[in-house]
């Protein structure tokens, strides 16, 4: 007996696209991560070797292998590198965050804020910088991480108080956002030095990397992204709907509340290091679904990987332009996704008619 795919039984006639067959298809997505790696690694070399300031390559590799504390040497492996890391950490953090959320809420064009992550952390930072009198990122990094963890269990507890479903979570999640970036507007106005601050940190910027910001949320980022590529499986059942999931065994509420807290760890970790950077987790997963098509656990691969390439190289443009200062990564992603993000929403529009 012929089995028809139900892509192909859906084509008019004369428009079939045959697949190509599984074992062709898994080695040619193998085929573009391990391109997209070696991407990876060039784009990684143009971030240490490229800067604010101009160095030759020989100088970088002297500050990478010989370090002997020249001004050179310092800022490679004191400012360059660190800074190099931290964007691949988090972008690779924020780029698994939105594959999981596109997953979790069936929507395309979801992004790890629709939790309210965002507004947690900025929520708890305002917080800590106006109340506490803390300032640098090494201190209020866990306020930014607290924050997102606590808004992400409210968001869940409010959206899943009767059964969890994608809408909910959204729903919740958006009105939460809504008040608390109205709180940290009203702390801002009312405290100058709060203010003065958080402007800094709301851009989005890489520029505070050091090894301490590291540390504290490298573990949180690895835990995350463990989770996160543990839930390939379920996720692509929930992809075929609940009751579909349910007949495959799925298990739809353990896997919603896996799925948040990965988000949580995630983009929480993400934010309290860097601020909120904007497009990174909605762009990546959607154009990679183009490469993989819908299995989540190519989904989450690829985006693992060129989450990281989006970041570092809009670093590297924001320190190109701007010489002999620098553009901070989350203005240029902004200004990268806003029309991206728009050509996406009116493709999408048209694919309806």
């Amino acid at each position: 007996m012929t089995v028809v795919s139900p892509v192909t039984a859906a084509a008019p006639t004369g428009a079939e696209t045959p697949e190509p067959p599984p074992r062709r298809r898994r080695a040619a997505r193998a085929a573009g991560l391990a391109g997209a790696l070696g991407v990876l690694l060039l784009v990684l070399a143009a971030s240490v070797a490229v800067g604010a300031k101009p160095l030759a390559l020989g100088e970088v590799w002297h500050g990478l292998a010989h370090y002997s504390g020249t001004d050179a040497d310092v800022v490679v492996r004191d400012v360059r590198l660190p800074r190099t890391l931290l964007g691949l950490l988090v972008g690779a953090g924020l780029g698994l965050a939105g594959a999981v959320m596109q997953a979790l809420t069936r929507n395309p064009l979801a992004e790890p804020g629709v939790l309210g992550v965002n507004a947690g952390a900025s929520a708890a930072v305002v917080s800590a910088i106006s109340f506490l009198g803390i300032t640098s990122p090494t201190g209020y990094v866990w306020f930014a991480f607290l924050g997102a963890a606590v808004v992400s269990v409210l968001v869940y507890a409010l959206g899943g108080s009767r059964g969890a479903t994608p809408v909910r979570l959204a729903l919740a999640g958006t009105a939460v956002t809504a008040a608390l970036f109205g709180y940290v507007q009203a702390v801002q106005l009312l405290d100058s030095a709060a203010l003065d601050t958080m402007r800094f940190w709301t851009v989005g910027s890489l520029a505070a990397a050091n090894e301490d910001v590291l540390s504290q949320v490298a573990p949180f980022l690895a835990a995350g992204a463990l989770l996160a590529l543990a839930l390939g499986r379920p996720l692509n059942a929930i992809a075929l709907g609940d009751d579909a999931a349910r007949a495959l065994g799925a298990r739809l509420n353990r896997t919603r509340v896996l799925a948040v807290l990965a988000i949580t760890l995630l983009c929480g970790a993400a934010t309290a290091a860097c601020g909120p950077i904007a497009f990174v987790g909605l762009l990546v997963p959607h154009l990679v679904r183009a490469l993989t098509g819908p299995d989540v656990r190519w989904t989450l691969a690829y985006a693992a990987v060129l989450a990281p390439v989006l970041l570092l190289g809009a670093d590297i443009v924001g320190r190109i332009i701007a010489r002999p200062g620098e553009l901070q990564v989350g203005v240029v992603t902004t200004l990268i996704g806003g029309p991206a993000f728009i050509y996406l929403v009116r493709r999408r529009r048209l694919a309806h008619l």
